[in-house]
């Protein structure tokens, strides 16, 4: 006979094995219920039928009406028992089995004489659920009881009325919103449980008034609420009115921080928490507001309770993202909690000294972590290993033992994704930092010699293709990846194949050793390794006639496809069912869908193995293939930078349309990418008019009208402007969306012949000096900054004004160069009066530049400037200067 559960593991076998609920089914227990209709009841067996009913329907047990109609008749024939058990679970199955309106009035009156009841477990229950059965017409009615049991001597009944009347809030409002006099005395009550249940109602009754909040707030916190749960709710609404107000004065004070502070010091733990969590989550919160958060929270750390443990450390680890030098005076108690019993606490303790470590306490903690690491489970450990990616590329000079320490780990046992995580921390270090890659590679192919995923094999080797023949000794890599050929499955040993080819592309001395591989791969038993073996043999050797030089061979194994993919499946299944030969220069060239109008979150760069290279080409690429597809835009020459999409409508408008800024060495085109987002409308030969009045150097050449636009179909219009050659030349556009629109037939989806001419008002668009500047990181500042020596430096000082703090003006600076912040310098602590940033680019006509900018504030908030730019052209540093001179 089949188990009726499916047991987990050897800890529930005995609960599963003498669980009362094991295999009962709903016709049994519905025969059972008939017990409900004995003269002479039994409370103990009827309580039990009834668990039985409750559990059904909590496991999802569908009951029809007239089922369900029995046993709520059924159910009210219990009202005559006196057992005050089995009232109570009469309470529960009449609230969950739901009755209808109809049914309602049958048990109304019981329940009403129950609400007046001298019983008080009676009256409260009852409360409860005439609360939940009843509809607007009849709350009317025991709408007095209700008021009257708010404010009832007893904590349980007024608990229920006050609950009750948070849930009647959400469907019938008007009528709670009339208790407001009642439920203000409930808050005042000294029953801890009375309060709470109160000052909820009372902030839900006055939520949508700012000011009545802000009252409520104010008159509360002056120490009447004694309940420490009412007081955590008044810590949380309290910070509420606080984000809603003004941030702060020009004095600093901060509206009821006070209070907050205050609440530091109260006997409850759970308060104290509360209070400690809202002040680190303040917005803009000082150093000198924070340190009694942290003081508390320190002690935390050292509790006994595992749950004080936890909440201590999972806040200082969110107060480390932005703050982490005001929690570096917690690290020591962190540290010892690496050790604690509770894994989940370990882990957020590691995580955080990892963001608050300096460079001297990395090696220390590498020692630490390296014993902890088999006691967790993979989950946590990824989480480890983004913390220790992250610290490696803000300590780049210590790449060697973060390096060696993933490596370490790497040849440990762990799941898919664990590996992963490892990998792709291992690769984005091998690109961010120049100095790991060799030793980086090198961990990877010692990782895939015994790796068990397929996935991470392929892309291991399709990496190791393009970072390897790099390297200074590119030889090293063959013996790793031919030993895949012969002791892998075939996925991989294509990918191998794959991999030897680009080295022998790449590197002419490995040529003819590469060849004596690939020709040996020629007696593979599997079809697409001999294939690929082939291929690549007959076309680098040179005896394929469509590659006449080595160039042509390199670009046709491994250049870009230089038509769209999309396209070229309709193609190929076209193809399937015709009998003309395929032919690839058949295949349009033009972008049918809009592959480049999605917006990225900002800040975030494409990680890991299935990234492409980290560089100034990796966009541009992609771009440049779109435009150069389009005749019009062909001979443009190379494209230096596209943008990242200007949003020019509003959200939910008619109409959806961005733009992306292609800067050429003398053209700049703009590329509209149009939604539209009525089904009712087709629009054709879709152009922008563009004004170019306020942008003079600039002159339109282009325009190519986007022929059709139907519904939820993206497209893209273009529009170039010649420029003077090589000067980066700024301007204001203003821009009008005009096109033919034609109705649509909801039924067929057939357009109307006839179309009307319309237009539509756009957001105007700027080409501004940070168009002209390619966001390049450098991974070590110094080094660059000393190799570009200080013959074309320039240095002057500037008077930004007044600014609100040291970040905003710091952030500014950056948007208007445009340029990469490097070493996590634009992350400006807390209250600081001082700040140095430092940034790197790749400028118009691709000279490398370095600014170094060092800030200060005053106690007027007026701030000063000192910026420093080196790069290969001294005309470029007077650039920089001169961008922040007209800024």
């Amino acid at each position: 006979m089949a188990q009726p559960l499916i047991k987990k593991d050897d800890d529930r076998d005995d609960e599963a094995e003498y669980s009362p609920f094991l295999g009962i089914e709903k016709g049994a227990v519905l025969q059972e219920a008939r017990v409900f209709n004995d003269p002479q009841l039994d409370p103990r067996r009827c309580s039990q039928v009834i668990t039985k009913l409750l559990y059904l329907l909590n496991q999802g047990e569908n009951f029809t009406k007239i089922e369900a109609t029995e046993v709520f008749f059924a159910v009210t024939k219990l009202f005559q028992s006196r057992d005050i058990g089995l009232r109570r679970m009469v309470y529960l199955m009449i609230k969950e089995i739901s009755p209808s309106a109809d049914e309602v009035i049958i048990v109304t009156s019981s329940l009403m004489k129950d609400m007046n009841s001298k019983t008080d477990m009676y009256r409260a229950n009852s409360i409860r659920v005439l609360c939940r059965i009843t509809d607007g017409t009849l709350l009317t009615q025991i709408e007095r009881y209700l008021k009257q049991a708010i404010v009832d001597k007893n904590p349980v009944v007024a608990s229920a009325a006050l609950v009750s009347g948070i849930h009647l809030l959400q469907t019938n409002p008007e009528i709670v919103k009339r208790w407001s006099n009642e439920v203000q005395e409930a808050v005042q009550s000294r029953a801890a449980l009375v309060q709470f249940h109160a000052l909820a109602l009372l902030h839900q009754i006055r939520q949508n008034d700012r000011l009545a909040v802000s009252k409520l707030v104010t008159s509360l916190t002056r120490g009447t609420v004694r309940s420490p749960l009412a007081q955590c709710l008044l810590i949380r609404y309290t910070s509420q009115v606080i984000r809603e107000s003004a941030t702060s004065t020009q004095t600093g004070d901060r509206p009821f921080y006070d209070f907050l502070e205050g609440c530091l010091r109260h006997k409850a733990e759970m308060v104290i928490f509360e209070a400690a969590k809202a002040i680190t989550e303040l917005h803009g919160v000082t150093s000198r507001e924070l340190t009694p958060a942290i003081t508390v929270l320190q002690l935390f750390l050292s509790s006994s309770k595992p749950v004080l443990r936890f909440a201590a450390v999972r806040t200082l680890n969110k107060v480390a993202m932005n703050h982490p030098m005001a929690v570096t005076n917690c690290n020591i108690d962190m540290e010892s909690l690496i050790s604690d019993q509770n894994r989940s606490i370990a882990t957020l303790a590691i995580t955080t000294l990892l963001k608050t470590g300096n460079e001297s306490s990395v090696d220390r903690l590498m020692k630490q972590i390296t014993n902890f690491m088999s006691d967790i489970a993979d989950e946590f450990k990824i989480v480890v290993i983004e913390a220790i990616k992250s610290l490696c590329l803000k300590f780049p000079l210590k790449y060697r033992s973060l390096m060696n320490f993933l490596s370490n780990i790497l040849r440990e046992e762990g799941g898919f994704d664990y590996k992963k995580a490892i990998v792709d921390s291992i690769v984005i270090l091998i690109r961010d930092i120049p100095d790991a890659k060799e030793s980086g590679l090198l961990h990877l192919c010692e990782f895939i010699e015994d790796c068990e995923f397929t996935y991470l094999s392929t892309q291991i080797l399709h990496f190791l293709g393009i970072e390897g023949p790099k390297t200074s000794d590119p030889s090293k890599y063959i013996r790793y990846i031919y030993n895949r050929v012969h002791l892998e499955n075939a996925t991989v040993r294509a990918s191998a194949v794959s991999t030897l080819a680009r080295f022998g592309v790449a590197v002419e001395s490995l040529k003819p050793r590469i060849f004596v591989l690939l020709r040996r791969c020629l007696f593979d038993n599997d079809d697409e390794v001999r294939d690929r073996a082939t291929l690549y043999l007959k076309t680098l050797e040179g005896d394929d006639t469509a590659t006449k030089t080595e160039k042509d061979a390199t670009d046709f194994l491994f250049g870009s496809l230089d038509v769209p993919l999309i396209n070229l499946e309709t193609s190929l299944k076209n193809y399937v069912s015709s009998e003309e030969p395929f032919n690839i220069n058949s295949v349009p060239k033009e972008i049918k869908s809009q592959p480049l109008a999605e917006k990225k979150a900002p800040g975030k760069k494409p990680a890991g193995l299935g990234a492409p290279p980290i560089g100034p080409t990796s966009t541009v690429d992609t771009y440049e293939k779109l435009l150069s597809s389009i005749p019009e835009f062909a001979d443009f020459g190379k494209l230096f930078k596209s943008s990242t999409p200007v949003e020019l409508t509003e959200a939910e408008t008619e109409y959806a349309v961005n733009v992306v800024k292609h800067i050429f060495n003398s053209h700049v085109v703009f590329q509209y990418n149009c939604t539209n987002t009525i089904p009712e409308q087709l629009l054709e030969n879709v152009t922008v008019v563009v004004d170019a009045s306020e942008a003079e150097e600039f002159t339109e050449v282009i325009s190519k009208p986007l022929r059709s636009l139907p519904y939820d179909s993206p497209g893209q219009t273009f529009v170039a402007f010649e420029k003077p050659e090589g000067i980066p030349a700024v301007g204001k556009f203003s821009n009008m969306l005009r096109f033919i629109v034609k109705e649509v037939d909801p039924s067929t989806g057939e357009a109307e012949e006839d179309g009307v001419e319309d237009e539509y008002q756009l957001e105007d668009l700027e080409v501004v000096a940070a168009d002209y500047m390619l966001k390049v990181g450098v991974s070590n500042f110094k080094n660059a900054w000393e190799s570009l020596g200080p013959d074309c430096e320039r240095v002057d000082e500037y008077g930004l004004g007044a600014r609100e703090s040291l970040a905003e003006a710091v952030g500014a600076v950056i948007n208007l160069l445009g340029m990469q912040p490097c070493e996590g310098t634009e992350v400006v602590p807390s209250n600081s009066r001082s700040h140095t940033c430092l940034l790197s680019g790749v400028y118009y006509g691709d000279v490398k530049v370095l600014v170094r900018l060092s800030f200060g504030i005053d106690s007027s908030r007026e701030v000063a400037m000192k910026l420093a730019a080196r790069s290969d052209d001294e005309d470029v540093s007077d650039a920089i200067h001169e961008i922040v001179a007209c800024g």
